[in-house]
């Protein structure tokens, strides 16, 4: 998820001991059975595979969030395969229990249509991932889950295509 947790941003922009939960968003974009995964270059969980995503923009849809996401994190082009899927609930608290952080995440499905990813400033590395592969990686709680819905979601548009 891009931007989450960037802590260089100063103490008012309201990420790090939030009052409130932040929305987010994020994008499973799938193509040729694989799904692509960004490493997180910023805090927390830098380092660990996820989704490319950020944070929601004041009047954006979910959807437009998470594609201008895609497209800032490691410029991928993609659509939108149907509404958001399950949400994710990342909590993170300090030594002490207070939230440090606390993200709801509305993920998507999407199809890849151009542009291969590379990684932006937000991603130390991108890669295309078969299911399968995804137990052996560090990764973003929630994110099987997330891609079994992901996968599920495009393979029911493959099928109504036929």
């Amino acid at each position: 998820m891009s931007g989450a947790g960037q802590e260089d941003r100063g103490p008012d922009d309201g990420r790090l001991f939030p009052a409130r939960p932040l929305i987010g968003v994020s994008i499973a974009v799938i193509r040729d059975g694989r799904v692509l995964l960004a490493a997180r270059a910023n805090e927390p969980m830098r380092g660990v595979w996820t989704l490319p995503g950020g944070l929601l923009e004041a009047g954006e849809s979910l959807a437009e969030g998470a594609l201008r996401e895609l497209q800032e994190e490691v410029g991928t082009l993609a659509e939108v395969v149907g509404p958001s899927l399950t949400p994710t609930e990342i909590i993170l608290r300090d030594e002490a229990g207070r939230i440090r952080h606390h993200y709801v995440i509305h993920p998507h499905a999407a199809l890849w249509r151009a542009v291969e990813p590379v990684p932006g400033p937000e991603a130390l590395a991108v890669r295309w991932a078969h299911l399968d592969e995804i137990a052996g990686l560090a990764t973003t709680p929630g994110l099987i889950d997330t891609l079994r819905e992901a996968f599920s979601r495009v393979g029911q548009v493959a099928e109504g295509l036929k």
